[in-house]
């Protein structure tokens, strides 16, 4: 099936499995489609099973957004504590179409806990409470991670709710980053579970084979331990002084942490010219994708330079990584999308395209490791193989088989694509759309703006309204007003308070005021409790913080 194809089913509302071998653009299949949606104004959660993953489509983890957190099962009370949090009702109210990428690191019982929990909320018997559900993957690469060996063929499609959704298979058949016939023979050998003679003779021609590519390859590790010591050592080897490139973060701690955990950008990014170079986010318009390499060549105050392999020079700008809730950003971090690239993790580079690449299989310890290792690079000629163990190039019991059938529905959903005419196709699209997408939605205008509890008070306090009016309509103690008034003179130190100062007696004023002067005649700390235990009981909190607006604007 072509990425059109698959499109056209996307847009009919069906729920549906998109696959392929890895370079068939699945990532970039569902990137168009949420640029669709959101044209349309239609409220999508992007997801996926992993935090890297995620990042690729600028969503969150499946884990964080249902809720579920780290739980291997949801019991009654916990339905019943999730329901309390409005965000998370207010969440699946809106979502109408539901994406979760990477899905075959996702184990089936927690797929199952994920649809518990929307139909929870949404008290709709449908899967997923009804919503367009749209999973993507290969079960090829890298399955769920666990230490019980009982759950080692247990994919998410071993779940009751994989049936229930009544996917339609997209099994993607174009070629994107491989067009090395050689190659693609390889991968397709390990895919189809026929490795033989001939297929270990190919990889045998590149024991030991430096690249044909001007650009060192990067070692590909199938463990933690070594990567980080490595590409510190090789940048400590070149001569020079380096420069730092530190992040920006903006929002909640929570999810900036979260974020950084999925970013592949370093929180502080050290380079010097002559260092080897991984981008780590896709922008084609800018010349470069996921796993492009290339070398320093200036270091600015605004950015690296980088010289790709293919002898490309890019200006390289600031990229941003974001966590979003229905169209409102509540993480974002800013940082130049390189990472040194002398060594990386097999399952960080799950989703790269490498032009060149050394890798050592002879410790794999999970089948996939090989396929996910190899689809890495583009042609046969840019990979070094240091060894194999037998593991590596081996594929899950049950995945070989339920990857022919996949094969076979995706060729049924095609043909029963093919026999609808243009007409037919268009009016289900345009049907499905009214249905998800906001009446009267205009593409590029915002959303008028809910006004926030801040501005309510400022408009009142412009009126001159007093404490206990503007308390009194907003629901709140005159402490939370009094907060807000802080906030608001933060920003317009100018704004003007004057007729607050009837809330209390002219002889209460003055003793309040004067304690203050004379508590902190030389700094300007302004605590609350210090002037409460030198004026006594009579005095409350309320009119202290009240007079200490205007001893801080003298």
């Amino acid at each position: 099936m072509t990425q059109a194809e698959a499109m056209d089913i996307l847009k009919m509302g069906h729920n549906c499995y998109i696959t392929g071998a890895a370079g068939s653009g699945k990532t970039h299949l569902l990137n168009e489609y949420i640029k669709f949606l959101r044209n349309k104004g239609v409220e999508v959660g992007i997801t996926a099973s992993t935090g890297i993953a995620a990042t690729h489509i600028g969503g969150t983890t499946i884990h964080s957004w249902s809720g579920l957190g780290i739980r291997d099962s949801v019991s009654h009370y916990d339905l019943e504590a999730l329901y309390e949090k409005k965000y998370l009702r207010d969440r699946f109210k809106s979502t109408k179409v539901l994406i979760i990428d990477e899905i075959s690191m996702l184990h089936h019982f927690r797929l199952g806990l994920v649809d518990q929990i929307v139909r929870h909320f949404t008290q709709i018997d449908l899967p997923f409470g009804g919503m367009q559900v749209i999973l993507c993957g290969d079960f090829f690469q890298l399955p769920p991670i666990s230490k019980n060996e009982d759950f080692e063929t247990l994919f998410s499609f071993d779940s009751d709710v994989w049936n229930e959704l009544d996917l339609k298979i997209c099994y993607l058949e174009e070629q994107h980053r491989q067009k090395d016939d050689v190659l693609l023979r390889v991968l397709n050998d390990i895919r189809n579970n026929t490795v033989c003679e001939d297929t270990m003779c190919h990889l045998r021609a590149r024991y030991n084979k430096e690249p044909q590519c001007e650009i060192e390859p990067t070692k590909l590790h199938t463990h933690n331990a070594n990567v980080d010591s490595i590409n510190d050592t090789e940048l400590d080897k070149i001569n020079g002084e380096y420069r730092e490139y530190r992040m920006i973060s903006k929002g909640r701690a929570p999810l900036v942490e979260l974020l950084k955990k999925s970013c592949l950008a370093p929180d502080n990014l050290k380079l010097k010219v002559g260092a080897r170079v991984m981008f780590v986010k896709n922008n084609f318009e800018a010349g470069y994708v996921n796993g492009t390499l290339g070398k320093v060549v200036t270091l600015g105050y605004d950015g690296p330079t980088i010289r790709t392999v293919s002898g490309k020079i890019i200006n390289v700008e600031r990229a941003s990584w974001m966590i979003e809730d229905e169209g409102k950003v509540k993480a974002k971090l800013e940082q130049f999308p390189l990472r040194l690239a002398w060594a990386i993790t097999v399952h960080k580079s799950q989703g790269m395209s490498l032009d060149a690449v050394e890798v050592d299989l002879s410790k794999s310890f999970e089948k996939g490791m090989g396929y996910v290792a190899l689809s890495r690079v583009r042609s046969l000629s840019g990979l070094k193989l240091l060894g194999l163990n037998k593991i590596a190039l081996e594929v899950h019991g049950g995945v070989f088989e339920f990857d022919k059938k996949l094969r076979e529905k995706s060729e049924m959903d095609r043909e029963d694509l093919v026999c609808l005419e243009a007409d037919e196709i268009k009016e289900k699209q345009n049907k499905f759309l009214e249905k998800i997408a906001p009446a009267g939605f205009v593409p590029g205008k915002k959303k008028e703006k809910k006004m926030s509890a801040k501005d309510s008070i400022r408009n009142m306090l412009k009126d001159e309204a007093g404490l206990s009016d503007i308390a009194k309509v907003r629901g709140v103690k005159i402490a939370t007003i009094l907060d807000h008034i802080e906030k608001i003179l933060e920003e317009e130190p100018d704004f003007n308070i004057d007729h607050l100062k009837k809330e209390i007696s002219t002889a209460k004023f003055k003793d309040i005021y004067m304690a203050f002067k004379n508590l902190y005649s030389e700094n300007r700390d302004y605590l609350l409790s210090p002037v409460k235990n030198k004026l006594g009981s009579k005095y409350n909190f309320e009119d202290i913080r009240l007079v200490r607006l205007f001893v801080k604007r003298m």
